[in-house]
Order: structure tokens, then sequence, then C-alpha cells
């Protein structure tokens, strides 16, 4: 998968630029391509996409994946679990869907071994010393509270949350050398986690991820919510077979639960196995005139 994912950034970029960019697309989409696994174990290989590249795991693009195949009737639905194993650039995952006469009521996947790799990282933020984690959930982010950068996780702060983001990305960019410890290609933060407590119980939060660019995340985050519960387990504020829940900025919800721990290197990790809701909201047929200036996509900012 690692072969394709080189080949398709040296060789055939157009595809994804003529998919998510403007005006087929937006900068906060995110991609799925398919391709036969090379895995003889796996049903699909997957390679996830954005408007500012690519992605090493998506966890909200397995739940939406994972739906779209069994609502299109790619994938069958012959019971009331329908099991999909999807072959990814960083591993075998297998997402399990939850189905009722045609519907698909939710779909949880068991990730990659998630794990913390700095607790406490003191980083500069516009003139103030604030603390920061980093960590691992299939992707890089490093973890912020909301309430050390006096913000509150709403939509209304949307474009603070953003540059608070791009911000702290580059801080402990500038700070630190963030690389797995088993696989030198992992290396380099992906986004940026902006959490506070929620109201709801001690195992909820509200957060939100930004991206490179600014990018907010309008899902929870699948791989940033492993990467929270990574670093809660490591506190040892949650505990194998307690759920967690993760409210995004606009209010959607994906829950987590650890199924087991085992180490990675030297450092403790987590399996944890993500739940949430993905729709089908349409199906689209795409023209791309030789005579359009933009046929191959278009950005406005950075993505």
């Amino acid at each position: 998968m690692r072969d394709r994912l080189n080949d398709l950034r040296t060789n055939r970029d157009h595809l994804r630029r003529k998919l998510l960019l403007e005006p087929r697309g937006h900068a906060s989409l995110t991609g799925a391509l398919l391709f036969r696994p090379v895995d003889p174990e796996a049903d699909y290989g997957v390679i996830f996409m954005t408007a500012g590249g690519y992605s090493t795991l998506s966890g909200h693009g397995l739940i939406a994946l994972t739906t779209a195949l069994i609502k299109t009737g790619a994938v069958p639905a012959d019971g009331p679990e329908v099991r999909i194993r999807y072959e990814t650039v960083v591993g075998n995952v297998q997402a399990r869907a939850s189905v009722d006469e045609g519907r698909v009521l939710h779909v949880r996947f068991r990730n990659i071994p998630s794990f913390r790799l700095h607790k406490d990282l003191e980083i500069d933020y516009r003139g103030e010393r604030i603390l920061v984690d980093v960590a691992f959930g299939g992707a890089w982010y490093a973890i912020a509270s909301a309430e050390s950068l006096g913000l509150s996780v709403t939509p209304g702060n949307a474009e603070a949350i953003s540059d608070a983001g791009v911000a702290i990305r580059q801080a402990v960019a500038d700070l630190v050398e963030v690389v797995h410890p088993e696989d030198d290609a992992l290396a380099g933060l992906y986004g940026t986690i902006i959490t506070e407590r929620s109201a709801h119980d001690e195992f909820s939060v509200r957060s939100a991820t930004v991206y490179a660019g600014g990018i907010l995340d309008r899902s929870p985050c699948g791989s940033g919510t492993a990467a929270q519960l990574a670093c809660l387990a490591a506190d040892e504020q949650i505990g194998i077979g307690d759920t967690f829940s993760n409210e995004s900025i606009i209010g959607s919800m994906f829950s987590g639960r650890i199924v087991m721990s085992e180490m990675v290197g030297a450092l403790p990790s987590v399996i944890v196995e993500i739940s949430g809701r993905g729709a089908l909201v349409g199906m689209s047929q795409l023209f791309f005139d030789p005579a359009d200036p933009y046929r191959d996509g278009f950005v406005l900012g950075h993505v």
C-alpha cells in the first residue's frame, strides 16, 4: 500500500486534485481510493486523501466508507453485522457495521496501537507558555486544552480554533522531532486537537481537530479520538473496557473503548475500538472539460 501511495503522490496526484479541490470539492473534504488488496486476508485496500495531500489513516473516513459500501450494495448486508477488512498504509483495520433492514446503525473499527510520545511538552504560544501532549492514534497529534488557550470549542470560535491549531502545530514541530519508534516513515505532526471537558460525565470531552492550513474537522476525528484515549490511559484516568465519548465542534459523536494494551517499542500503547455513524448523502457524476482552465482543481488559501 505504501508503494501505491508513493505512486499516487509521484505520478497520479491529478486524481486527488480533480476530485477533492474546488470546483468539485472543498478544502475540508476527505476522499478514499479503493484498490485490490495486497494482503489476501483483506477485502479492500484503501488510501485516504485530503485537499492538502494524503493521510495515513482516517477514522471518520473508515466509518463513512463502510457505510457507503453497504448502502450502495457493493458489500451485501446479509446479516445484522457486516465485517469489512481494509488494508491501509499503516496496517490492516477491520470495520464492523451493525445493520437493521438495510440501515447502517453504526460502524466500529479496532484501531492500530495508539500511544503517547510526549506528556506536558512546554511550548511558546503567542508569548505564553502552555503544555501539550503529543500522541499517535494512526496519525500524530498535538493535544492542548481549550482552557489554556482561553477558548471554548463552539462553532462561533471556529476561526480562532483554526488559528490556534496552526500555531500549536508549528510550535511543536519547531521543538521536537515526532517519529514512530518502530516506523520511521510515520513522522511529522498531522494535526492539533483542542479539547475541553464535557458536562455529560467524566469520560466525555468536546474537541476540535485542526489540520495543516487551519482545516477544521467536522467530525470528532477517529484517529484523534484514539490518541486522546492513549493519553488518558497513560495517566490512568481510563482503563480497559471503559467507554469514552468525543463530541465534535458541530455536535457529532464518536465513542471509544480500550480493548487491550501492549507495547510499541519501549512505550505502553492501547488498542482502541472507535464507533460512530455515517450517512450516504448523494452520488455524483463528474465531468472534466479539456477546455476548462480549472479542470485540475484550485485552492483558495493554504492546505
